[in-house]
């Protein structure tokens, strides 16, 4: 890997099941010991980037937002060059970063990566969206090279046996790893900071290889006008 070029990491998931959570605490627990950058996805606004900036887990200039304009798989599989742009300024404008985070705006179980736009990719549920979603599959959920279960703290609240979940989701896999994560479990956090760190150096040293997670299956989203439209998103990588 040239030396001006980072770990790109893709963090991906639906709505609401804390991505920016989880990269706060991957800046929080690292930024110490690694040179970062994070660059998040919104349709229309830079919010995740404003939270994340007042969170205080890095340089506010090393966070930086895409506004995507359109359905969010298209900013990070469909048409990458806005993100790679981004993360091509952040790399040049503190170079040497050693990785940079790279936030999909929330979306649904088919939402991957490109491996044209990052090296590695965590897919994130959480235990509100219902302890059923790890069986439902989809390619984020079967072939990202991190699983991530999410908000643990919350299941007694929500009716979900984390351990269950956690059994179907390692179904799903094939033997991919799989975290039960919750940011007040410091052994959770343990687990997740050490994954990174490995990744990192895996990437570095060249042991690792992007693997394209798609293809993905067709999803529906609301078009401008309100109407429901249902595509899949086709990519040559």
């Amino acid at each position: 890997m040239p030396e001006t070029r980072s770990f790109r990491l893709g963090v991906a998931g639906p709505v609401g099941t804390g991505k920016s959570s989880l990269i706060a605490t991957v800046c929080r627990e690292l930024s110490a010991e690694l040179q970062l950058g994070v660059i998040t996805n919104d349709i229309y606004t830079d919010e995740d980037a404003r939270l994340l900036r007042s969170a205080g887990v890095l340089d506010p200039e090393r966070i930086r937002a895409v506004e995507t304009g359109a359905c969010p798989h298209t900013a990070i599989r469909d048409d990458v060059t806005p993100n790679l742009i981004a993360v091509e300024d952040l790399e040049r404008d503190f170079a040497p970063l050693d990785v940079v985070l790279v936030e999909s705006g929330g979306d649904n179980l088919t939402a991957t990566f490109s491996p044209a736009l990052v090296d590695a990719q965590i897919f994130v549920l959480d235990v509100a969206g219902g302890g059923d979603v790890a069986r439902k599959g989809g390619p984020g959920i079967a072939r990202a090279d991190l699983l991530v279960v999410n908000k643990t703290d919350l299941a007694p609240y929500v009716g979900v046996d984390v351990d269950r979940m956690v059994q179907d989701a390692e179904a799903a896999r094939n033997g991919k790893p799989v975290l039960a994560l919750s940011r007040t479990d410091t052994a959770s956090i343990a687990r997740l900071k050490e994954w990174v760190r490995s990744m990192t150096y895996a990437v570095r040293d060249g042991s690792h290889t992007p693997v394209d997670p798609g293809p993905m299956a067709p999803h529906s989203h609301r078009g401008e006008n309100g109407e429901l439209v249902t595509h899949t998103h086709a990519h040559t990588h």
